[in-house]
């Protein structure tokens, strides 16, 4: 029995890949690690098939053509036997005590018939090159340690999303979802976390320090120079990730306000990175942006427009632009991390 599938999605990561690797093995038989060689140029393939090769009944190498984080994922999924689904990016890694804690949940609820959905845990921003480490948690949104519907939780903080890195889903929900992030395109992670939420209806929040998410580098997606290149392939996301709020399947208020949240903070970073680019083109991107979610629910753009984060990135003067790429200076500055 295979409480939960780990995917890899791995392209160039000889640097990184053993230490994610290494990580995941601690969770013995009770996982299935799945290295996703994607298209790989530099020995990435060759350390996969060496550790399926040494552990046969807990790793499985899957060469592809290169298609990108979201083809290495869908291909994952394809895969996966496990009960439970992960996605570890190569360079990033599992704490081993909490991942012993984690299994030991999945295993006891399947021994007692127990449902969950959704598993929540913390995760790690770690920077090796400024010897910083940030915790986020989500001690404030759900009860510890316990089974729990949406009705159960509280207002969500200013840093706390239900993002890739803090989630565990049972493999059959996100199937059921259909989701199925696009190739060759960067910041799926907010469309992978989104577009089961409304199958999800039991959920239990685990207070571990799971993940260890290594930032920093000057190459790495989130860096403001990489976003701001890969601008058509956020304005792509965030069309995708609004489209998530379209559903019928949870009646629930509060995963509704999740949902708009994280469509307005979507729209607000992609709004900001098209005014830091200042050009005419640019500001018609941000323009058929707000546009398209007008057209797919004028409630949810209005909602957007007038309360909430992404309503100070569309004021349309240049005053009210000004004061939007201000505001987000200051706020890099009172909060940078990376």
């Amino acid at each position: 029995m295979k409480y939960l599938t780990f995917a890899i999605p791995s392209y160039n990561s000889e640097d990184y890949l053993q230490r994610c690797v290494d990580s995941l093995l601690k969770g013995g038989d009770r996982v299935e690690i799945l290295i996703i060689d994607d298209g790989s140029t530099d020995q990435t393939a060759t350390i996969a098939d060496n550790y399926a090769a040494q552990y046969p009944n807990i790793v499985k190498a899957i060469h592809q053509k290169n298609a990108g984080h979201g083809g290495a994922v869908n291909n994952g999924l394809a895969h996966a036997s496990g009960k439970y689904f992960k996605v570890v990016d190569s360079d990033d890694w599992l704490d081993e005590k909490a991942l012993q804690s984690v299994l030991d949940h999945l295993e006891s609820w399947d021994k007692h018939g127990q449902n969950v959905d959704m598993l929540v845990c913390n995760y790690v921003y770690e920077n090796f090159y400024q010897h910083k480490s940030f915790v986020v948690n989500y001690r404030h949104v759900f009860p510890t340690d316990q089974i729990c519907g949406w009705d159960d939780t509280k207002r969500f903080g200013v840093t706390q999303y239900l993002i890739m890195h803090s989630l565990i889903f049972k493999t059959n929900i996100l199937r059921r979802s259909g989701v199925q992030l696009p190739e060759h395109t960067f910041y799926v992670d907010n469309l992978f976390a989104d577009k089961p939420l409304p199958l999800v209806h039991k959920i239990c929040y685990l207070d571990l320090d799971l993940y260890r998410y290594f930032i920093g580098r000057a190459d790495q997606s989130i860096s403001e120079d990489v976003m701001i290149s890969r601008i058509d392939q956020q304005i792509r996301v965030t069309k995708l990730v609004a489209d998530c709020t379209q559903h019928n399947d949870n009646p629930s208020p509060k995963l509704r306000t999740y949902l708009v949240r994280s469509v307005s903070v979507m729209l607000a970073v992609s709004s900001v990175h098209l005014l830091l680019m200042g050009t005419e083109e640019a500001l018609e991107k941000r323009h058929d942006m707000w546009q398209y979610v007008k057209k797919l629910d004028k409630r949810l753009y209005w909602r957007l427009r007038l309360h909430s984060v992404s309503a100070w990135t569309y004021i349309p003067t240049k005053l009210g632009r000004f004061l939007t790429v201000a505001g987000y200076r200051t706020s890099r500055l009172l909060v940078k991390f990376q």
